[in-house]
């Protein structure tokens, strides 16, 4: 039983209407996903309301500020875990079915393409930025840290110390570069 009214299905019309004008102006002639985008702002959103609701549901207290040593681990946590689940080679197969690969990049990274097929574009997008999965990892390491702190401490210790690591890693492969140039040289 159809309960829409003439009123309802015209402003439904001009609704797709705005939205298909709004799509187009926007684009500028390129492809641009909005709708998809619009899919995982409302997917974050609803991801932020459920660690909110968890953190209520326990009567866990916010803290009156964040305290600036927790602020500097969840960063350093948050960039090291965005890069190893957006760029890192071991976790292709789980970018695989939004991604393409390109080809290296840098140290044990890849670069990788998003689909193009609708539904696996944003995703994908999402999936290769390490700026964009940051947003998400930032959100699932404060919730962690409001409802488990002692855990999660200890996991963004260890994603700190890897990335202290790998940013001696790299010096060192500078070092040893810088080593050996002069010597090829005479």
């Amino acid at each position: 039983m159809d309960t829409a009214t003439p009123t309802d299905s015209r402003l439904a019309r001009r609704l797709q209407g705005l939205l298909h004008r709004t799509r187009r102006n926007y684009a500028a002639g390129h492809d641009r996903p909005l709708g998809g985008y619009l899919v995982a702002m409302a997917g974050f959103a609803a991801y932020t309301a459920a660690w909110t609701t968890a953190v209520r549901r326990l009567g866990r207290p916010l803290p009156e500020r964040p305290e600036p040593w927790d602020v500097v681990l969840t960063s350093v946590a948050t960039f090291r875990l965005s890069r190893l689940l957006s760029k890192a080679s071991v976790t292709s197969p789980l970018r695989a079915p939004f991604t393409r690969y390109v080809g290296p990049q840098g140290p044990a990274e890849l670069h990788e393409e998003a689909r193009p097929e609708q539904g696996k574009h944003t995703v994908g997008e999402l999936a290769t930025c390490p700026f964009c999965m940051s947003v998400w990892v930032a959100t699932t390491l404060t919730g962690g840290l409001l409802l488990w702190p002692r855990p999660t401490r200890t996991v963004m210790g260890t994603l700190t110390a890897l990335a202290g690591a790998d940013a001696l890693q790299l010096s060192y492969s500078v070092l040893v570069k810088a080593t050996e140039a002069p010597a090829e040289q005479t």
